[in-house]
């Protein structure tokens, strides 16, 4: 394991007392909240998004093969209580990111109907 030393504000860190020992996870969730456009669902996403696409290419945008094998796995190990906390939150992220999807397609949808 690797040694960390940062100075951070006195406020924040007399936040951070009560929960010291949960600070690995505290670091790791917080990473995971800043770098999540950076992963290839989201990447694939803006791609996608900014290429133009016409809305009924939106209405029946799919997730890739991988991507439902990945959320079928995740949502495996959350039924048999086998996931991670690292995993948890990439089901997180992944469940926000089809929320988002479901309201581009409508809005699609409601263009192709007019």
């Amino acid at each position: 394991m690797t040694t960390l030393t940062i100075e951070i504000p006195e406020d924040l860190a007399h936040r951070l007392q009560p929960v010291q020992d949960q600070m690995i996870e505290i670091l790791e969730f917080g990473l995971q909240a800043v770098t999540p456009l950076q992963q290839k669902p989201y990447l694939d996403m803006i791609d996608f998004l900014a290429s133009g696409p016409e809305p009924d290419e939106l209405a029946t945008l799919q997730a890739s093969p991988a991507l439902q094998e990945r959320i079928a796995e995740l949502l495996d190990k959350n039924r048999t209580g086998e996931l991670t906390t690292q995993e948890a939150a990439e089901l997180d992220r992944y469940e926000q990111l089809d929320y988002l999807m479901t309201l581009v397609k409508a809005r699609a949808r409601r263009l192709l109907d007019n």
